[in-house]
This record gives C-alpha cells, structure tokens and sequence, in this order.
C-alpha cells in the first residue's frame, strides 16, 4: 500500500515497530476459525495501535 522507501519510517509509528503482512491477518482469520467458543469480539489486527502502546 505504501512505497517500499517509506516502510521504515511507517514502521517507526508502530509500537511492534513493523508493519503487518498478510500472515498476520492470516493467522487472525485462522484463530477466529479455531475458536469455537468466542462470540462477540472484535479481534484488532494492528500491531497494538488501539492499545495506545
């Protein structure tokens, strides 16, 4: 999405200090697949953005 030159100063913003990739919200989906018994939740793939880290 963004210009490979600006990946790391993107990355600089985050509190993992790393974008995410398509694995990361792979592994969420598959969680949620596994996951039987969580109903409700909203599952925040974000590299702790929402967390306010």
């Amino acid at each position: 999405m963004h210009a490979p030159k600006t990946h790391q100063a993107w990355a600089g913003l985050h509190p993992m200090k790393r974008l995410g990739d398509i694995a990361d919200i792979a592994q969420a989906v598959m969680y949620r697949g596994d996951a039987g018994f969580v109903t409700g939740e909203i599952l925040h793939v974000d590299g702790g953005q929402v967390a306010g880290a």
